[in-house]
Order: structure tokens, then C-alpha cells, then sequence
């Protein structure tokens, strides 16, 4: 059985409100779960104390378990000293794509052009 601490969606909509729960991997991320450590409610704001309430001997116990934390599960821990999490990098997504690319080489090439245009002596 693969444990997750992960995020159960609930609130209305546009108006999240989510338990941080355990759950087997293979239930419904909205359905059964074995026991709920916390709560994240994002409508708060980030220095707001109520945003973010786990149960930190209970995650410690869960983990020590086994079971493996989510990504934003990951982050709340790491924000608490439980678990330090390793920084995501993804370079290549700052990169312009194809495109943006051909639109900035056609705009170099362009200014290439004009500056030579304008370093040559006029023949006039």
C-alpha cells in the first residue's frame, strides 16, 4: 500500500479549502482517506497563521512510515522544519519558444541592417 500526504479539495466554488490528509495513492483525491493532519486554506493571506495548520507529530509519525508527501505537502513541511525539500529547477521553461525565438532573430537581424545602413557614408 503506497501512503500520500496530500491535499483533499474542498469549500465552494472559486473558494478552496483543502485537508491535508493520508491516503492510499489509489483513492479519489476527494474521497477516502485514513486520517486528516490539517488544513490550507489559500484565501488567507501567506503571513496569516491560520493559512496553513498541520499536525506535526502526526506527519513526523506518517512519515516515518513511509508515506511520501505531494509536491505543496512537501513545501508546507519543509516551511515547518520537518522536511527540507529539494529546489526544482526547470531552465529551459524561461526560454522563448520556437516562435518568440524566429521573432527575435528576424528583430537582430533587422538592427544589423539598420546599423550598417547608418555606418556606411551616404554615396550622395
Amino acid at each position: 500500500m503506497s501512503l500520500k500526504i496530500r491535499l483533499a479539495r474542498g469549500g465552494a466554488k472559486k473558494r478552496p479549502h483543502y485537508a491535508i490528509v493520508v491516503a492510499d495513492s489509489r483513492y479519489p483525491r476527494d474521497g477516502r482517506f485514513i486520517e486528516k493532519i490539517g488544513t490550507f486554506n489559500p484565501m488567507l493571506a501567506k503571513d496569516n497563521a491560520e493559512r496553513v495548520k498541520l499536525d506535526l507529530d502526526r506527519a513526523k509519525d506518517w512519515l516515518s512510515k513511509g508515506a511520501q508527501p505531494t509536491d505543496r505537502v512537501e513545501r508546507f513541511l519543509d516551511a515547518a522544519g520537518l522536511l527540507k525539500r529539494k529546489a526544482h529547477s526547470n531552465p529551459e521553461k524561461a526560454k522563448p519558444k520556437k516562435k518568440a525565438q524566429e521573432r527575435l532573430d528576424a528583430a537582430a537581424a533587422a538592427a544589423a541592417e539598420a546599423a550598417a545602413a547608418a555606418a556606411a557614408p551616404s554615396a550622395e
